[in-house]
């Protein structure tokens, strides 16, 4: 697959924007889309505190992201556009739901629906219709976002990102 990457990182960037610490986030102090929480984890450092995620270096998240995301999800395996569904809702949603995503719109039985991109989830993303995948996902995502109870704080951003993610989506498959 192409390496596309750099596209859809910069992608979801210009979504998650810079600082933000909304109390009514269950995610708490976020720069770029990287919680405090992801950045102690990932810098084995539990007492980084938040100005630490507030001054993260722009090579913290993209190491962040490509190593909790991109390769996590195996997304330089899939199609273009489809690569931009997953890791985009998988940042945003989580890397295992993004995942499940994915394998809902290929069609898997829900008990396969795991969230782990392996070998039979690339191969039927390989063979599937990428804009068949790209609509189906983008119809899971939005239902997802609709089951939240903090839906009615956060949906409208939700939805209006979705529709941005799937429009993007499709002009890489093109």
């Amino acid at each position: 697959m192409a390496d596309t990457f750099d596209a859809c990182l910069t992608f979801t960037l210009q979504q998650e924007g810079g600082f933000v610490n909304n109390p009514k986030d269950p995610g708490g102090a976020t720069n770029f889309g990287i919680t405090l929480g992801v950045l102690r984890t990932f810098q084995h450092n539990p007492g980084l505190g938040v100005n630490d995620i507030r001054n993260i270096a722009q090579a913290t998240v993209k190491a962040i992201y490509m190593a909790n995301y991109w390769n996590r999800m195996r997304c330089d395996a899939l199609p273009a556009g489809v690569d931009l569904m997953v890791f985009d809702h998988g940042v945003n949603a989580g890397p295992a739901r993004g995942g499940r995503s994915l394998q809902a719109a290929l069609g898997f039985a829900p008990a396969d629906q795991d969230g782990a991109i392996g070998p039979n989830t690339i191969s039927a993303a390989t063979a599937a219709d990428p804009t068949a995948v790209v609509n189906a996902m983008a119809a899971n995502h939005e239902a997802y976002y609709r089951s939240l109870a903090s839906f009615a704080d956060f949906g409208n951003g939700w939805l209006a990102r979705l529709a941005r993610r799937k429009q993007a989506a499709l002009a890489m498959i093109g």
